[in-house]
């Protein structure tokens, strides 16, 4: 786990270090709009982007007609703004739906909104040290879940951005924003989709920097702090200002926060009820 060559030293991406996990189960993908729509018919949940009445989405996403309504903006960057009436069900805004996207992942989830679905669905959300384990599949001193090729096999095997960040995205990988949960191939031997790519996942642990390398057994992170840990990277990175989606690559954001590329997906220590055969 982690590396000894961290390309982001303030994420705490290093040292490299000796990790031990239990068995788990992993979903195969990204938990979908179709499945978080199940979930809030059967519950009446409201995400807390509904309940803010906003959340995060790049400009570019959003209609003319909802930006003359945006007056705020991330100052580090500009292009990151806050848009009233943005949530799972309205993607880029009030005036947008998922009709057409029930197979691409819930966005605009928080923390709290993802555990919530997991308790309901009786799953959990997966350790970073169990998802950082699923993500290299088995590898070690490897970029990526199948090796260090970008482009395996000059394939696109993950969605991010393409061309010059933030200007413009050639979508060379054949996508602007998120793409179905189904699509690529398998990613490692593990049969995972886009566990590197597409939109950031939340993991159970609280975030801390200071890493140690003495072998850890099923770590399970700080037992407090203030932001949660995110991994996998999302359609938005780009080498040039984001280069995350490789599996030691991490970041964070407070448990109630949500934007329009940070979703989730399950784990569990065994197979729920619904699921056995």
């Amino acid at each position: 786990m982690g590396t000894n060559k961290p390309i982001f030293m303030v994420d705490g991406e290093g040292p490299e270090r000796l990790v031990k996990v239990n068995p788990f189960y992993l979903d195969k993908y990204e938990v979908s709009n179709r499945e978080f729509e199940i979930f809030v018919t059967k519950t009446n949940y409201k995400t807390e982007a509904e309940k803010f009445g906003n959340s995060f989405i790049m400009d570019k996403y959003v209609s003319e007609e909802t930006l003359k309504k945006v007056n705020q903006q991330v100052e580090a960057a500009p292009w990151w703004i806050p848009v009233d009436g943005a949530d799972w069900k309205h993607p880029e805004g009030p005036d947008s739906s998922i009709k057409n996207r029930m197979d691409h992942p819930a966005i605009h989830i928080s923390w709290n909104d993802a555990v919530e679905y997991c308790k309901w669905a009786e799953k959990r959300l997966p350790t970073e040290a169990e998802f950082e384990y699923a993500c290299r599949g088995g590898k070690n001193n490897r970029l990526y879940p199948w090796g260090n090729s970008e482009n395996p096999k000059k394939e696109h095997w993950m969605n991010i951005w393409h061309g010059e960040f933030p200007k413009e995205n050639t979508v060379d990988d054949g996508y602007d924003s998120t793409c179905p949960v189904t699509t690529f191939p398998d990613q490692n031997k593990f049969g995972l989709k886009n566990i590197i790519g597409n939109v950031w996942e939340w993991t159970s642990d609280w975030w801390e920097t200071q890493h140690t390398p003495e072998f850890k057994d099923n770590p399970k992170g700080p037992s407090k702090g203030t932001d949660k840990v995110k991994k996998g990277g999302s359609y938005m990175c780009h080498k040039s200002y984001c280069y995350r989606y490789r599996c030691e690559a991490r970041s964070q954001n407070t448990p109630d926060s949500s934007a329009s590329n940070l979703g989730f997906r399950c784990a569990a220590d065994k197979l729920p009820k619904y699921l056995k055969f």
